[in-house]
């Protein structure tokens, strides 16, 4: 007689958040179009030379939050955001176009370059990752950055026009939900390990990312 396996139990990594915009508790007010993201008093924290760089960047960097969650639950020194953007347009995980647009982040050069800098972690670029491999992934130490819909934030009840377009850091899970920590998340509702249950993870889960380790 076939027997299923065991489930996993419940498990959650301590990460530190860090938002995509420099003050976490205006990220409704920016991404609802209620507030311009010029008008973010710490918008200098971000490392931007003005704040019309910041807006333009604070849009497009929930990578870049993702992996200062990282480097700083494995303790390592976290650059400001435009930093580590500076060094992954170098590596070509961003590419500017001519349009004035970006193209970001490309996984696999951004796997190479968290290895190339930071010898003590490990990036392995996963075009397919599989949902039902999130869980062992992350019982084994690893965090992982998954592209999901931006609309994951409030869970939408009806399926989003596309699944993918933003990252957000997966810290733990449960038998019902994943955890994530959502870089575009609202403050006090779905920015700290905020629960995406498994049953509403695929209408959002493009299927692919970026997994994360400590050597």
């Amino acid at each position: 007689m076939r027997t299923s396996a065991p489930a996993l139990p419940a498990l959650v990594h301590p990460v530190p958040y860090f938002s995509q915009w420099a003050t976490p508790e205006l990220a409704e007010s920016i991404v609802t179009h209620q507030l311009p993201a010029t008008d973010d008093p710490l918008w200098q924290a971000y490392g931007a030379a003005s704040p019309q760089e910041y807006d333009w960047w604070s849009w497009r960097l929930c990578g870049m939050a993702c992996l200062r969650m990282c480097l700083a639950h494995w303790e390592l020194p976290v650059p400001t955001a435009m930093e580590l953007a500076a060094g992954c347009v170098e590596a070509g995980a961003y590419v500017r176009r001519a349009d004035g647009g970006l193209d970001g982040l490309i996984y696999a050069p951004f796997a190479r370059h968290v290895e190339a800098t930071w010898p003590r972690l490990t990036a392995e670029s996963r075009p397919g990752l599989p949902a039902s491999a999130i869980r062992e992934l992350l019982s084994r130490g690893r965090l992982l950055m998954l592209s999901v819909h931006p609309s994951v934030r409030e869970l939408a009840p009806t399926a989003p026009p596309a699944r993918g377009g933003h990252l957000v850091l997966a810290v733990g899970y449960d038998a019902q939900a994943l955890l994530v920590h959502n870089p575009s998340g609202f403050h006090g509702r779905s920015q700290e390990f905020a629960r995406i249950p498994w049953s509403d993870l695929e209408r959002f889960y493009a299927g692919r990312g970026v997994v994360l380790g400590r050597r």
